[in-house]
């Protein structure tokens, strides 16, 4: 039975998805639950739209976005604090070799998709929409 080198390893890329996954849904739980004791965090609704591991699984980049975008300074501030306690707890609940090191960063692909939004809607892109339109094929 000879191995293919050309062929993919099989779950090459998609184990970090899925541990990117895991500790996602671990880290919206202890949130959700109240888990972290700290006011500024007990005081926010905070999402977890994506966790991004590197390839060895090591570190793992955690996006966040407290519930309308308010005191994200802040909610950063107070969750690198716990850091410490959610790697502890993320160790606990994901069966890893390694517990990752934890980053948090906000996810700014809702306010980059509002930006977009306004871009197309301004006066100047529908002048020049309309413009190719009445042009047609080059």
């Amino acid at each position: 039975m000879a191995h293919h080198r050309n062929q993919p390893i099989p779950g090459q890329g998609k184990r970090q998805l899925r541990v990117g996954e895991i500790i996602r849904h671990a880290l919206a739980e202890m949130l959700v639950r109240g888990e972290v004791h700290d006011p500024i965090i007990e005081g926010h609704l905070v999402t977890v739209p994506e966790v991004r591991m590197s390839p060895d699984l090591r570190l793992a980049t955690i996006y966040v976005m407290p519930l309308g975008g308010r005191d994200q300074a802040e909610v950063l501030a107070a969750l690198e604090r716990n850091k410490k306690f959610l790697r502890g707890e993320v160790a606990r609940r994901v069966n890893l070799k390694f517990a990752p090191e934890l980053r948090f960063h906000i996810d700014e692909r809702f306010d980059e998709a509002e930006r977009i939004e306004r871009l197309l809607r301004s006066p100047e892109v529908a002048r020049d929409l309309s413009k190719d339109k009445d042009e047609g094929p080059r």
